[in-house]
């Protein structure tokens, strides 16, 4: 069985208690459960990590490796900003797909840029929890 990791970045493990009218009312831990399940019927075993420390999601990155077949990041706020995350994408030869629960083009302007989407194979944004399951099916495809 392929296996997948599901990478989050800073403070998403408040998803469901912060911003309600961006995130939604589901918890972190949920949505979670859901994005596994979701990867297990769609054929992958799947990890989810969350960090709010920019240093332990890269570890995980680099550890990607050899190890999954592909990788689902939503790296919050690191996304506008971080380009050691970046790099550490560019250091692996593992298809990621960035994702975001808001539409990151509808809101404040610094959002509307991603350092790490030039290494990504693709972005999805603006569905909400919806937007891991969609990364996922992209997954499938590209690791048939």
């Amino acid at each position: 069985m392929k296996k997948i990791l599901v990478l989050l970045g800073p403070n998403l493990n408040m998803v469901g208690v912060r911003e309600k009218g961006i995130y939604g009312e589901e918890t972190a831990e949920s949505i979670s459960a859901e994005i596994i399940a979701k990867a297990e019927g769609e054929g992958f075993e799947a990890q989810v990590y969350q960090s709010n420390h920019e240093g332990d999601l890269i570890d995980r990155i680099h550890d990607s490796l050899g190890v999954f077949g592909g990788v689902v990041i939503n790296a919050g706020a690191l996304t506008h900003y971080s380009y050691a995350l970046r790099d550490a994408i560019a250091s692996v030869n593992v298809p990621f797909i960035e994702v975001h629960m808001s539409n990151i083009h509808a809101r404040e302007e610094f959002r509307h840029t991603s350092v790490i989407a030039p290494v990504c194979k693709g972005q999805i944004a603006g569905f909400g929890k919806l937007s891991y399951f969609l990364a996922i099916d992209a997954l499938k495809e590209m690791i048939k």
